[in-house]
């Protein structure tokens, strides 16, 4: 069980605390709602360019990263569809100081051509790196356009065009931070060997006066089903090997079904000892390698399962097989003992993720942007909630071919 204590500040700043007194180190956990599903088309892969553009400076810091490895500290971000979450672990007697380099660039960022042309060139050349020069880099560019229409899932973190970024001003720029990165929008999880009143009143220190923010409502459309199958070929002879990204529209995080979506993802593909790793590699040897996995969105999102063609096995066959397995999980309840294999590796890695503060000071605040932080502690119960029986009906809702995508890569 988890121990934590929350509070919210006058200006909406929901606060952690979590007290940990294993280690001598303390971690701050800033998590702000916004992510690139909050962009307009025309302009999107803003918010991960601010996960950069957070380091660049800001009203009394010229140099976030200098102060942090002062401290002794090391300090990271990540963007998602959903979010954008910053954090920072230092030697337990720095908190105020971390306190402070954080509430810093909330007040207010260092807002110059500078630092938006520095930051503009890192976010064009990972594009380029990550996305254009590594082989398959582009199946999430493609696939999230090949599944959706309407919602703004249908681009990526990095954005749906790097023009947008390379075009993105000051003033576009100052807009979607005093929009977006206001206290009443943020979650702030505390870890370490501290009193749960030392941190309220420390954060009240420093970010009690920052004043909140009036952003509209979020108001994004409803992706409709897909009425057919859809599908897209890319051939390219420089490819390693060749591949395919299916992909079912599925529930969200905050919708009823998700954990037992979540859960048949893990029956069908999480390790070596899931359903399609044991049949169609180990003992059918049509595939190299097959994994299955939930985009975990807040917002309906997608079930995935992606893997290679064993050498020598088309494409088409191996689609084929897959389908063939697919088909069978929707026809027959789950045996007992499958089910409890993935029951026990959710618990060991619960229990097994949370021995760091960070990792707790993560999940704290994702639980509070999905309105329950005591979710924390009810992760493996929800999961060993849901029935074989359930796993076969959610299998039968989720896995139909004439509401899915298929991307293929041909390396012929």
């Amino acid at each position: 069980m988890i121990q934590y204590h929350s509070k919210q500040l006058s200006n909406g700043l929901t606060v952690i605390a979590h007290q940990d007194l294993r280690s001598g180190m303390g971690v701050v956990n800033l998590l702000y709602d916004v992510g690139s599903r909050d962009e307009q088309p025309e302009r999107t892969g803003f918010a991960h360019l601010f996960e950069h553009l957070m380091f660049g400076g800001s009203a009394h810091i010229p140099d976030y990263d200098r102060v942090a490895q002062n401290i002794g500290a090391e300090n990271n971000a990540f963007t998602s569809s959903d979010l954008t979450n910053y954090y920072i672990s230092f030697p337990a007697a720095q908190l105020e100081t971390a306190l402070w380099l954080e509430s810093d660039r909330m007040l207010q960022l260092d807002f110059n051509e500078r630092s938006l042309e520095v930051q503009r060139q890192v976010v064009v050349e990972e594009y380029h790196q990550r996305y254009l020069n590594q082989p398959f880099g582009d199946a999430w560019l493609r696939l999230r356009a090949l599944a959706y229409r309407e919602h703004p899932y249908r681009w990526a973190t990095i954005g749906k065009e790097i023009a947008h970024i390379e075009e993105a001003n000051l003033n576009e720029v100052e807009t979607f931070f005093y929009r977006h990165y206001r206290p009443n929008y943020a979650y702030l999880a505390v870890s370490g060997p501290y009193e749960p009143e030392q941190v309220f009143e420390s954060v009240a220190r420093w970010f009690g006066d920052i004043p909140k923010g009036d952003r509209p409502p979020r108001v994004l459309p409803r992706e409709p089903l897909p009425e057919a199958a859809r599908y897209e070929e890319v051939c390219d002879p420089g490819l390693p090997a060749d591949a395919l990204y299916l992909a079912f529209p599925m529930c969200g995080r905050d919708e009823e079904g998700y954990t037992a979506a979540d859960l048949l993802s893990d029956v069908l593909g999480r390790g070596r000892s899931a359903r399609l790793y044991r049949r169609l590699v180990r003992e059918k040897q049509l595939f190299g390698q097959i994994n299955a996995y939930v985009s975990g969105e807040r917002d309906p999102g997608l079930l995935v399962v992606s893997g290679h063609p064993a050498e020598g096995v088309s494409i088409e066959a191996a689609t084929e097989a897959l389908w063939n397995e697919l088909n069978a999980l929707k026809s027959e309840v789950l045996a007992r003992d499958e089910w409890q294999r993935q029951i026990n590796q959710i618990e060991a890695e619960y229990h097994f993720g949370h021995v760091q503060g960070l990792n707790v000071s993560l999940n704290l605040c994702y639980n509070a942007l999905l309105g329950d932080v005591e979710g924390i502690n009810q992760h493996v119960e929800r999961y060993a909630a849901v029935e074989p029986e359930s796993i076969r009906t959610t299998a039968q809702q989720i896995l139909r071919e004439d509401r899915s995508s298929l991307l293929v890569y041909r390396r012929k």
